[in-house]
């Protein structure tokens, strides 16, 4: 973990101004470790500049609170929303990841581009990334 930590990926404006206990499983906590080392770290590196974590793991609590949906991998520790500013960086950003994983460089259960690049989710699963690409409007 060169460049995020867990503790930032379980930081949550929400649940500090609702006290929603926000703390991850020991095997949500794996999850998160592989996320950083595998995905978020190597898009960071190859990026060379700061990247902001706008969501990551979430209890179910929070989950609910902001409107996530019960099946999300925010739950498990799998997934994080990323930004590096606005619409526009975020869709080089976006495009950059999806370069990486042409290049063979990361994998990715799912990339997603969130309302027209307010943010970039992504997601990692052990063994089952499907490398799907998406885009929400």
């Amino acid at each position: 973990m060169k460049y995020f930590t867990i503790e930032e990926l379980c930081t949550s404006d929400v649940a500090r101004a609702r006290n929603i206990p926000n703390h991850p499983t020991s095997e949500a906590r794996e999850n998160l470790t592989r996320l950083i080392d595998r995905v978020l770290d190597p898009i960071r590196e190859a990026w060379g500049g700061p990247i902001m974590v706008n969501s990551g793991f979430r209890a179910q609590l929070l989950n609910k609170a902001v409107g996530g949906v019960s099946t999300s991998q925010h739950l498990s520790g799998e997934a994080a929303d990323i930004m590096v500013g606005s619409p526009a960086l975020n869709k080089r950003l976006f495009a950059l990841v999806v370069s990486l994983q042409k290049e063979g460089k990361i994998r990715f259960d799912q990339l997603i581009d969130e309302s027209n690049y307010a943010w970039v989710h992504i997601s990692y699963r052990q063994g089952r990334n499907r490398n799907q690409i998406l885009h929400l409007k």
